[in-house]
């Protein structure tokens, strides 16, 4: 047989195995129009190599009972959401004015994410990476019982050592230390790190372990959450990981501008809900007794309305984009967003547009430098976007921003861990803190204007102005944009 006609036959094979391989993705997979397009194109200029990127970085996960829980805790979480949905529905005629402007908005979160409302929290911010650190150690030092830590990103340098060292400190002291990192995010941590920790009776678990270090076929998947819980009394939520990068000590990024709760109140046990969920989920137990680590229902001193909305790539809805909609859309006066990274899809778009149209003051701030060079160029296309619809873009100057909040009308506010992309719509596992407290949006909203002062703005001139370079840059970046 000649060259020629082996090396037909070898295409037209390939060919054929891809074909097979686009309609599996096609027909078994229920996934976003245009993320389904971006990974038959993958498929379509890379293929039979571009399969076995899929498979690493585009395959969904199971749905059903993703965690695993018993038909008894299923049910507690059932009666618990009914038990809510009934007080809200009996408060609807009541003079709370938070209440009845945003029960739709609660009732929401609840039904779909089982996001419980409480009303007795206490709520401090942090925006700056040695306060909120400073105070971590302090609380996790005056710990009595357990401290329960889960952070996407802990890097083996000084403020990781720091932290370990004392959680070895009161681990010694006998109370209870559970450490969860996510496997990807963490991947400079040594397998040693938290030896002595485990020595002296700490655990210590990894969400999506890799296959002997080396394969990890839930690489897209990332748990991207970033909670402390302490005494189930106090935790802390939002974006700062464990790095001395999050201090503003790497070069690269200079100051890190990011934004941080810490919460007393009966919120704390929703967010003991999510942490204990995911270290079952990271374990092969999972048989503690789920009553021991919620629904505690202790009276706190606290005056701030909150609910705990999570999401993740286990559910059909995305929760945490879907709420961000639901505020946008409630706007009467204005819209404050901080976020790395600004990659929507056409729901959160549209929702944005429509709010513009509407007389609502859209500002989104995000960083003047890129972390990901992809995803930097991206955020400017979508940004640009607006801008015709005369939304303001914020370039923060002042080193990298890496907030992520939302604050609406200076009357609700959210602070978490969710960027404003299809990763962290529907990829990542997420959590977000959203509050009906006025006091606390006026206090972000005020936040928000003092970094304006360290950001320069993207006018719809200068935008016009950009090179054709950048222009190329933007609509390759685009066109990769669900899959970013």
């Amino acid at each position: 047989m000649e060259i020629g006609n082996i090396i037909t036959m070898i295409a037209s094979i390939i060919i054929f195995i891809n074909l097979l391989l686009a309609l599996g993705v096609l027909f078994f997979e229920k996934k976003d129009v245009g993320y389904t397009w971006a990974w038959l194109l993958v498929l379509f200029f890379l293929p039979i190599v571009g399969f076995f990127i899929y498979i690493f970085l585009g395959r969904s996960l199971k749905q059903n009972n993703f965690y695993g829980l018993t038909e008894e805790e299923q049910k507690l979480l059932k009666e618990e959401v009914n038990t809510d949905l009934k007080i809200i529905d009996e408060e609807k005629q009541s003079d709370v004015s938070w209440l009845n402007q945003y029960i739709d908005l609660i009732t929401m979160n609840l039904r779909s994410s089982h996001a419980r409302l409480s009303e007795d929290n206490e709520i401090f911010i942090f925006k700056d990476g040695h306060q909120k650190f400073d105070a971590l150690i302090d609380d996790i030092m005056a710990a009595k019982q357990e401290v329960n830590v889960q952070y996407y990103i802990i890097q083996p340098d000084n403020l990781g050592k720091r932290l370990r060292d004392a959680l070895i400190t009161k681990a010694k002291e006998g109370v209870k230390i559970r450490v969860l990192y996510d496997e990807v995010g963490s991947k400079k941590l040594p397998s040693r790190f938290f030896h002595d920790l485990k020595q002296v009776g700490g655990e210590v678990r990894v969400f999506f372990p890799s296959f002997l270090k080396l394969i990890n076929f839930r690489i897209n998947n990332r748990n991207h959450r970033k909670l402390v819980i302490i005494d189930g009394d106090l935790s802390y939520i939002g974006g700062f990981n464990v790095g001395d990068e999050y201090l503003g000590e790497d070069k690269k990024f200079g100051y890190w501008r990011d934004t941080h709760f810490k919460i007393h109140g009966n919120a704390v046990n929703d967010i003991q809900v999510r942490f204990i969920m995911d270290w079952h989920q990271a374990g092969k137990d999972k048989h503690d007794d789920y009553k021991e680590f919620c629904f505690h229902l202790k009276k706190h001193h606290g005056t701030s309305p909150v609910q705990i909305v999570s999401s993740g790539p286990n559910s059909e809805t995305e929760h945490l984009k879907n709420m961000y909609i639901k505020m946008i859309l409630s706007a009467k006066e204005s819209v404050y967003i901080q976020t790395p990274y600004f990659i929507p899809d056409t729901s959160f778009m549209d929702a944005c547009k429509m709010a513009l149209l509407s007389g609502v003051d859209i500002r989104i701030m995000i960083p003047c430098k890129p972390d990901h060079p992809f995803v930097y160029w991206a955020t400017w296309a979508y940004a640009g976007d607006l801008l015709e619809y005369g939304a303001k873009i914020l370039l923060y100057e002042n080193g990298f921003l890496h907030a992520k909040t939302i604050v609406v009308d200076k009357k609700i506010a959210s602070v978490g861990t969710m960027n404003i992309d299809s990763r962290s719509f529907r990829l990542n596992f997420e959590v977000n803190a959203i509050t009906y407290d006025t006091e606390v949006s006026e206090a972000l909203y005020n936040i928000f204007e003092e970094d304006c002062q360290q950001s320069s703005e993207l006018t719809a001139e200068r935008y016009r102005k950009r090179s054709l370079w950048i222009k190329f840059k933007e609509s390759i970046s685009r066109l990769l944009s669900p899959i970013l």
